[in-house]
């Protein structure tokens, strides 16, 4: 046996007794005639005591040619420890060594296996396996396992049934690019990796698995960021014979149980907002309700008096910045710069201080009284001790600009506390979203939403109106989750693709096969499928969904540590009849 203990499990009550451990070698110190070496392994560090009187001068010897990270097993006593260690749980104890056995022996690491290291990105995803050695890495994956094993509980307990669907499937025109996958056997034809089960799990329903779920790996071959990756998890769900408000009910309990078992965090209430609602408040259709600055639209106070900026604008929109009038011109200008910048794309900002004595200062006080600013005070619920921040320009992106600002202030404020979480559901989605590109509509969310059935007959006459039986599940500025009512007639789903520009040949080829099952008794159904490792992110206090994955892709989609994605040999490309030009 290599082991009879781990190295987080030994107290004072093993004292005495003889225990052999294995791992890491964390760090030695080296007394000359006495060696301390930290153990290390997934469950936590115990020291080791070589010591020349009490075992002998050859193991003390031996102990000085071990390594960082070499792979030891130690046989010893359980001693009771003279200087205490209280921040490690095995701290009261150490091991005196009788025997030591090297099992392997390790380079020197490139970077620090510490809690704090000095590898940066690129070289810790170079060498994944050792960054999974790191206390942060080690228990983002262990914490990863509980959220799942927890949310496989809970759907189990409530009757729904975990079902595998295909991973090799047909390729759509709808949604993010595809990665595909040639056929040997089928020459010229490709299969995709899905982007999600969604025809699948509508299939099951059809088949009157009336709850389903799957945690699922998904692809989707499209620009990254830090919240995104080219292959990524699902928790994928499913329920047949219910409305919205079943589906948000159901999830509502799922979120619930997560919060409380994984945080031990009680939420009571989940608020519910419009699309339209969400967009005129916070301008995305994700805002974090942690804190304030609420959008305050000041078309009707602001343009009327001869400052061209406001009057040509669209709209004019601000938030009020909680003890932002302290700011200095300085810090006020770089806030100005930040809007600019090509990410935001701001032309500018007008800034207006709320003194304390009630009076206001603003960068365009030549142009507007003080009785005009208390009213863009009272618009944006600004109070004395605030900084009003304005932006103008054409609605659809002064909403964004002044969106991000929020966020960033938000953020250097510390509004943003990773240990508070605010969920809430934004619903009444628009069904479908002009594209100026192709000039036609796209499905806002993908061409099976079903419309809300009061709104079926705009379809035709101002589609973009229409809204989709949709909805989002929002936490702390994030879509951990987004489903809807589906379709489930033959017909209604023949007028949705028309909406969309297929042919009803083309609808056929693409989706003939979910058509045809929807003629043999198809329920009402619906679902909501959670991003998993954006959800246990922000569950574990981050925002960055790297870390809880095992071997993540960088931001250009290639595995480092494998040098994937990379050529395959002519021989493969022969035999697949593929020609590269290179």
């Amino acid at each position: 046996m290599y082991r009879t203990h781990s190295n987080g499990e030994l107290r004072l009550a093993n004292v005495g007794q003889e225990v052999t451990l294995a791992g890491w070698v964390q760090k030695s110190r080296d007394k000359g005639f006495m060696i301390w070496v930290d153990l290390r392994d997934r469950y936590g560090i115990t020291q080791l005591i070589f010591d020349e009187e009490r075992t002998s001068k050859e193991m003390v010897e031996k102990a000085k040619t071990l390594g960082r990270e070499f792979v030891i097993q130690i046989t010893g006593e359980v001693i009771e420890r003279v200087s205490k260690n209280k921040n490690i749980p095995t701290g009261e104890v150490e091991i005196l060594v009788k025997k030591l056995d090297v099992l392997n022996e390790s380079k020197t690491p490139p970077f620090t296996i510490e809690d704090e290291t000095d590898g940066g990105d690129e070289l810790r995803m170079k060498y994944r396996y050792l960054d999974i050695r790191r206390n942060p890495v080690k228990e983002s994956l262990i914490f990863r396992h509980k959220v799942a094993i927890e949310v496989r509980k809970y759907l189990s307990d409530k009757g729904f049934i975990e079902v595998e669907t295909p991973v090799l499937i047909k390729s759509t025109p709808e949604g993010a690019r595809d990665f595909v996958v040639p056929s040997r056997m089928n020459e010229g034809q490709f299969y995709a990796l899905p982007q999600s089960p969604q025809t699948f799990k509508q299939l099951l329903m059809v088949g009157g698995l009336d709850k389903y779920f799957q945690i699922v790996k998904c692809f989707r071959d499209e620009d990254l960021r830090a919240d995104r990756q080219p292959e990524f998890t699902q928790i994928d769900c499913e329920m047949a014979f219910v409305e919205q408000e079943d589906i948000l009910n159901a999830f509502e309990g799922l979120t619930r149980h997560l919060l409380s078992e994984v945080n031990g965090v009680e939420i009571a209430e989940f608020p519910r907002m419009t699309y339209d609602e969400a967009m005129k408040k916070y301008g995305n259709d994700k805002p974090d309700i942690r804190f304030g600055m609420e959008f305050g639209e000041l078309n009707e106070v602001a343009q009327h008096k001869e400052f061209g900026v406001f009057n040509n604008a669209e709209l004019v929109v601000g938030i009020a910045v909680p003890g932002g009038a302290s700011y200095t011109r300085k810090e006020i200008d770089k806030l100005v710069e930040w809007v600019k910048r090509p990410q935001v794309g701001a032309l500018g900002m007008v800034y207006v201080k709320c003194n304390d004595d009630g009076t206001f200062k603003s960068s365009v006080d030549k142009f507007y009284e003080q009785e005009d600013l208390a009213k863009w005070a009272e618009t944006t619920n600004a109070k004395p001790g605030d900084l009003i921040c304005i932006l103008s320009g054409l609605e659809n992106k002064v909403r964004a600009q002044l969106s991000a600002l929020r966020m960033e202030l938000a953020e250097r404020l510390g509004l943003r506390d990773p240990k508070v979480f605010a969920p809430l559901w934004v619903v009444d989605f628009p069904l479908l979203e002009w594209d100026e590109d192709t000039k036609r509509y796209h499905a806002m969310h993908h061409p099976f939403t079903s419309p809300k059935p009061e709104d079926m007959d705009m379809l035709d006459t101002d589609p973009g109106k229409v809204r989709a039986n949709a909805y989002d599940l929002v936490m702390n500025g994030n879509e951990i989750g987004g489903g809807s009512i589906r379709i489930h007639d033959k017909a209604t789903q023949a007028l949705m693709l028309g909406h969309l520009g297929f042919t009803p040949e083309e609808a056929k080829e693409q989706f003939g096969f979910l058509m045809n099952a929807f003629e043999y008794g198809a329920p009402p159904h619906g679902g909501l499928a959670f991003g998993l490792d954006r959800l246990v992110a922000i569950l574990g206090g981050q925002e960055t969904i790297r870390d809880f994955i095992a071997f993540p892709k960088n931001n250009s989609g290639r595995d480092v540590m494998i040098d994937a994605p990379s050529k395959i040999d002519d021989e493969q490309l022969k035999e697949l009849r593929l020609k590269l030009d290179l």
